[in-house]
């Protein structure tokens, strides 16, 4: 449980009860999201400890008629009256609820109660761990699908640049393979975690300064998966003329757009927000097929190991793009 600023507490809390329409989910598997970071360095408001954080989950129904059978979780759930939920888009639902906000807590537990229309059914026990990867890679698909729609020329001839060798960025860049791109670079600045980038297929990984960065001017599609002023500034400047930035990144709110190159040059910046069920469904097939590789580059630990993951995230000292906790 998240009890302080910069502080985490392993200890006992009661199971979760559910409600007419939801099920209870054994947490086999967990990953920490940088939202969830946000929250434990005080950053989130939106979060008020105590809390538990985490919902990026996947695990075993426990009870009911679906008793034992695996799935993932679909953290967020809308209103399902207002217009956004009748169009499919629950993730701009001005009413949306996630798992790890008040009032529903987090997956960085044993158990978690959730609505049964927000479980994802996982076919093999042996892609449970893969499954956690699901809710991140679908706000990966959705900013690639976004990006991707805007395009006017076919989508094998697209340049992308992704911004940020995160879990966020690493996805977006693995989506846009999935999706039938063939030129893409991933820019990442920490060392240890671009040495684990640079040893995978599919794109190219760079410092941004080396042989395979991209030039500024060069890209049809920039997905800044980090969101600093810095990051939107490299983008606004990698973009060509009519290019797309789709912006998922919530590291920083000010600063860093080119407003009067954007304007001259008329490149779309898009603000990308979660994903839809639909998002989600399609990336947990995505998943399921092999389609988004191994996805065997990351690191897990046990829950009770988690102000250690946490601090080392913080300071950047682990090379894997994603940590995943097991209760």
């Amino acid at each position: 449980m998240n009890t302080g600023v910069e502080t985490l507490t392993y200890m006992d809390q009661a199971d979760p009860i559910a409600k007419a329409g939801e099920e209870l989910v054994r947490i086999q598997y967990s990953g920490i999201c940088g939202s969830d970071m946000h929250a434990f360095l005080g950053h989130d408001a939106r979060r008020p400890t105590p809390i538990i954080l985490g919902h990026e989950a996947s695990g075993t129904i426990v009870g009911g008629p679906r008793d034992g059978t695996l799935v993932t979780i679909n953290p967020l759930n809308g209103c399902g009256t207002c217009h956004a939920c009748r169009s499919g888009k629950p993730n701009i639902c001005l009413g949306r609820q996630i798992i790890s906000m008040p009032p529903r807590p987090g997956a960085f537990a044993e158990m978690v109660a959730i609505p049964s229309e927000n479980l994802l059914v996982v076919p093999r026990a042996e892609l449970l761990q893969s499954a956690a990867l699901t809710e991140p890679l679908a706000c990966s698909w959705h900013a690639a699908r976004l990006g991707l729609r805007l395009q006017d020329d076919p989508v094998e001839t697209l340049s992308c640049v992704v911004l940020g060798g995160g879990a966020i960025g690493l996805g977006a860049a693995l989506c846009l393979r999935a999706m039938g791109v063939q030129d893409i670079t991933l820019i990442e600045v920490n060392p240890l975690r671009l040495a684990t980038l640079k040893g995978m297929d599919g794109f190219k990984a760079s410092d941004g300064k080396d042989a395979d960065a991209p030039k500024d001017g060069s890209a049809d599609l920039v997905i800044d998966g980090v969101g600093y002023a810095a990051t939107r500034a490299a983008a606004c400047e990698l973009a060509k003329p009519g290019g797309v930035i789709s912006h998922i990144g919530l590291g920083s709110g000010e600063g860093g757009v080119d407003v009067r190159r954007m304007t001259l040059h008329e490149i779309t910046l898009i603000g990308c927000y979660t994903y839809t069920p639909k998002d989600f469904q399609e990336t947990g097939e995505a998943i399921f097929a092999g389609k988004m590789g191994l996805l065997d580059w990351v690191e897990t630990r046990h829950l009770s190991e988690g102000q250690g993951a946490f601090d080392d995230i913080r300071s950047g000292n682990t090379p894997a793009p994603k940590i995943i906790l097991i209760p």
